[in-house]
């Protein structure tokens, strides 16, 4: 069993700056790519990092604004966010592609979500 605790979230004003954090724990053996998904209200779930080895990957949207970064021993992956608009406003999810003990392929995890609000 592998579980994600995402914290960090908040309301934060526009031009403000976030920082969110997701920890990996449970019967991991390799944690390959992780990743922040976002999920405004009546729109699907999209993609905004990911980081895999040495590379990372952005939507466009955050490019320049947001910086994903992981602690491997600490098995955690990291957002930080900055100039913050209302436009990021969502749910964040982590997403972490995980060979546990238990499975027999690699496999995707998911957080339960963090509320990030951008309003003045």
């Amino acid at each position: 069993q592998v579980q994600l605790v995402e914290s960090g979230g908040g309301l934060v004003e526009p031009g403000g700056s976030l920082r969110l954090s997701c920890a990996a724990s449970g019967s991991i053996i390799s944690i390959y790519t992780m990743g922040w998904y976002r999920q405004a209200p009546g729109k699907q779930r999209d993609l905004v990092a990911t980081i895999s080895g040495g590379s990372t990957n952005y939507a466009d949207s955050v490019k320049g604004r947001f910086t994903i970064s992981r602690d491997i021993a600490k098995k955690t992956v990291f957002l930080q966010m900055t100039s913050l608009k209302p436009e990021d406003t969502a749910v964040y999810y982590c997403n972490c592609n995980v060979k546990s003990k238990t499975g027999f392929m690699p496999r995707d995890y998911w957080g339960q979500g963090t509320q990030v609000t951008v309003s003045s």
